[in-house]
Order: structure tokens, then sequence, then C-alpha cells
């Protein structure tokens, strides 16, 4: 191996250490929050990946069609949820009214959209955000359906729960999508040399989109309310209801924002992969393994982490490409066994 070679899988690993660092932050994010390890991530990365590809092509976004069927079922939740409180107070209509903006009509308007205009010849920055404009609903949507109703159980039955939702929307992605993957469009052809290193233009826009999405999280999670409101729930969960913050709402908004994290991280390795409905689950697993590095709790760990795993990545497909997959899924032995000596014990809650 020469410098050349370093230099370039160097450049490999640290893109791709970006994505995953996007991933792991999602996912410390809900678990911090929910106490939820959030499988399905991955499928938000196929999905975004494909809908931009859709959109790219001049064909209907079909996902649109998953946004209203979950839609439907999430306003029948609701409608079944406040019929078992109406012994104790009265219908929440107002409730339900807004329920029905948000799950009925806001898929709708989204379909009208996707039929109406032609997306075709649009700026790619639009596409992303229609696309943004399904999946972030559909994730907050998720977890009202599946996991709010079981928010105070275990974390082994919110896992458990995480594989069977993992599951459902693998099969509804190869119904909605099908077995064929999709490339899109670059962000930009330009590329430069220095010295032996060939700079990648979509490197260079892989990094810079990450790092913004990075100090933009900070920013929300140092100073907005919201933010503030999200690291209260995921430091005591209790001690978070006893101060009025709404622990639902906080899920619903890590949901939210981790399936925006998911979706931008698809749209970010879609011009240099071909991604398929399946994709997404194998990153997002190298994004667990980054947050574990993290201990499922530091977003700066993860994020280091996150790169350690790109450049393992990439350097274990030079020396032994047959066994990139297995040389990253080891390295959460050590760790695991590493934080097993040096933290405590206690009894589970």
């Amino acid at each position: 191996m020469d410098f050349g070679i370093f230099a370039v899988l160097a450049q490999d690993g640290i893109t791709n250490g970006a994505v995953y660092a996007l991933l792991a932050m999602a996912l410390v994010l809900v678990f911090s929050v929910t106490r939820i390890i959030f499988l399905p991530q991955g499928e938000f990365i196929g999905f975004g990946a494909l809908t931009v590809a859709a959109l790219q092509s001049g064909q209907f976004p079909r996902l649109v069609w998953m946004l209203m069927a979950v839609g439907v079922l999430t306003f029948l939740v609701e409608i079944g949820s406040a019929l078992r409180q109406r012994r104790y107070k009265p219908l929440p209509r107002r409730h339900l009214m807004w329920s029905g903006i948000e799950n009925l009509a806001y898929p709708t308007l989204v379909w009208v959209l996707a039929r109406g205009l032609e997306w075709q010849g649009m700026p790619m920055v639009v596409q992303i955000l229609f696309t943004l404009g399904i999946t972030v609903p559909l994730g907050i949507m998720l977890y009202r359906v599946a996991f709010q109703p079981m928010a105070e159980a275990s974390v082994l039955v919110l896992l458990i729960v995480a594989v069977g939702v993992h599951f459902a929307m693998l099969g509804m992605g190869l119904f909605i999508f099908g077995p064929e993957g999709s490339t899109t469009q670059a962000f930009t052809d330009w590329s430069a040399e220095i010295g032996a290193l060939l700079v990648s233009g979509q490197s260079v826009v892989v990094l810079g989109v990450s790092a913004c999405l990075i100090a933009l999280l900070y920013l929300f999670f140092d100073r907005s309310l919201y933010g503030k409101a999200l690291r209260a729930t995921a430091v005591n969960r209790k001690g978070a209801q006893l101060v009025g913050i709404g622990t639902t709402q906080a899920g619903r908004m890590a949901f939210g924002l981790a399936a925006a994290l998911g979706t931008l991280a698809g749209t970010l390795i879609a011009p240099l992969n071909t991604v398929g409905y399946d994709t997404g689950f194998v990153v997002a697993l190298k994004g667990f393994v980054a947050a574990i590095v993290g201990g499922l709790a530091s977003y700066p760990l993860a994020a280091a982490g996150a790169v350690l795993v790109g450049l393992l990545e990439s350097y274990s497909s030079f020396w032994a490409s047959a066994y990139k997959e297995v040389i990253v899924f080891t390295l959460i032995i050590p760790v695991l066994a590493w934080r097993s000596l040096v933290s405590g014990h206690g009894d589970e809650e």
C-alpha cells in the first residue's frame, strides 16, 4: 500500500463515517429519549433514497401510498384511544379534529402535490425536502401506532416490538418499491487532485452536509426549548414528566428527527451506491455499532465511533474484502467487553 492508496481509503472511510455518524446520533437520540433501539432506521434510508430517485425519473413516489395507509391506521388508533377514555372524560373532539388534519388531510395534500407537480425538473434540494415531508410524518405515525401504547414497557419488550416493526416495514418496502435498486443524480461533477489524492465532489458534499447537520443538532439541543426538553427527557424521564414536559411529544419528536436523519443519510449515499428497499439495514447496523461505541448515550463518542467504523471498513475492504463486514461488526465485541468491565452494574428498573 502506497500513500496514494492510503489517502483514497482514508477519504472513503471518512465519507462513510460521516453518514454513519448521522445514523448513530439518531439511534442515540431515540434510545435516550424513549429507550427504544430504533431498528427501522434502515428502512428510512432505503425509502428516502428510492423516493428521491422516483422523483428524479418522473415517476409517482409510491411511498405516498404508505403514508396515506399509515395515516388512516393512526387516525383509527386515535379514535380507539378516545373511545376507551370516554367513560372518564368527554370525547376530545378538538384533539380528534387535529388528528384528522395530521393523519388524513396532510397525506391527501401530499398525494395532490405528488400528482400535480412536475418533480423531474426541480432542483434536488426541493426533491429532498418533499421526500422529508413524506418520511418525517411517517416516523411520527410509526411511534404513535407501534410504540406509544407501550411507552412504559421494558427495554426488552420495546426491542421485540422494534424487530416486528422492522420486518413489517421491510415487507411493505418490497411490496411498494420492488426488488430493484436505484441510484440518484450526482450532487456535483467537481473533482480535484491534491498530490496523489483525487478529491471527489461527492465526498465533499457528504462531509459538508453531515457537518452542517451535526452543528444544527448541537444548536437545537443546546439553544432551543424543544431541544432542552428532549435532553431533559433523556436524562430523567420521570423528572421530565414532573416538571411538565410531555414525554409523548418528546418521543414523537425523537422519531421524527430520526426519520429525517435516516432519509438524509439515504440521499447522501444514493449517488454513490445502488440503494434498494433493504440496503439501509446493513448501513444502519454500522451506525448502531458506532452508537454502541458511544454507549448509546454520548453524541460526540458516537460520532467518533462512526468515523472509526468508516475507516475500519475502508481499510478492511483493501486487506480482506471478503471479511470486511465481519471485521466491522466484530468491533462491537471488545467495546462491550470493555464497557462491561469499567461500568457499574445495578438492578434493572
